[in-house]
């Protein structure tokens, strides 16, 4: 079911799907859900990042440390096997992205491009909701590592292969690349191309989305520079995480208002996912039919 009238409700839609084709329908709402899963993260990183920056907290953390915080909430594991759900969902929505081309982007060479970044998305948010189960398991394990600690194990583990540092070096400029990328796309991309909503909120969301996008680009620029100088430099104290690399802004002159403004962009990336997930058009029975 693609939502195609602004004023329909894409839930509403979904219900009347279900009747008629129920695998489409909640196909459809399981891709929703992972867009939410996103920008909860994202939301969670951005917000513990505002709090770092205002001392309330002791540091800003990246996907690791927030999956620690809800550890500690009340119903905590519930919300990781949602969180966990979610995010195999989404990366499965980037499946479809990219390898069925659901979104209909052709094969241009710059429709390639976008493709081939929508299935390493894919791998990435698997990879985190792998990372979320096994957590669960030992939920104790939590407490034993940070993130940074457990970034730079990988990576050595990684430095010990033949061509590692190699490896390390590539992973460092496609992140750097992911961050110029996003930058890029705050001044040269419709934001409401995709989303099927209402003039009220034509008005608004592409400037969520633009603050959403720039921040989440500064964000990864370090990580990906500190990552690409590890893998030159054969080191894997060089690296570091989401979390290390806002941490690393704090520490600049102006660190504080630098690491607010971030985190903000971080917040207002989640928040464009989650205005995702209520308004993208999503288009699956385009290739699961």
């Amino acid at each position: 079911m693609t939502v195609t009238e602004p004023s329909a409700s894409a839930f509403a839609q979904v219900r009347t799907w279900l009747a008629t084709a129920p695998l489409g329908a909640l196909a459809e709402l399981a891709c929703r859900a992972g867009y939410v899963a996103r920008g909860f993260i994202y939301l969670s990183i951005g917000a513990m990042a505002v709090a770092a920056a205002l001392d309330l907290t002791p540091r800003a953390e990246g996907s690791r440390g927030v999956l620690e915080a809800w550890a500690n909430w009340p119903f905590g594991v519930v919300l990781l096997w949602l969180m966990g759900l979610g995010l195999y969902a989404f990366a499965g929505w980037r499946l479809l992205q990219s390898v069925f081309d659901a979104d209909r982007q052709g094969s241009s060479l710059k429709a390639i491009g976008s493709r081939v970044g929508q299935a390493i998305s894919g791998v990435v948010y698997a990879a985190l909701g792998v990372s979320v189960f096994s957590l669960i398991d030992t939920l104790e394990s939590l407490t034993e590592t940070d993130e940074q600690a457990e970034t730079r194990q990988a990576v050595a583990k990684v430095l010990d292969l033949p061509g590692g540092e190699l490896l390390i070096a590539a992973a460092g400029l496609f992140i750097l690349g992911a961050g110029v990328g996003n930058i890029i796309q705050v001044f040269g991309r419709d934001f409401c191309k995709p989303l099927a909503c209402e003039a009220a909120v034509r008005r608004w969301a592409p400037w969520v989305g633009r603050a959403g996008y720039l921040g989440r680009g500064v964000a990864f620029l370090p990580v990906g520079g500190l990552m690409l100088m590890a893998g030159l430099k054969a080191r894997s104290g060089e690296a570091t995480g989401m979390g290390g690399a806002l941490q690393m802004m704090e520490a600049q002159p102006f660190g504080d208002a630098l690491l607010i403004l971030v985190a903000l962009g971080l917040v207002a990336f989640g928040v464009f996912a989650v205005i995702e997930a209520r308004y993208r058009r999503i288009a699956v029975e385009q290739v699961i039919s």
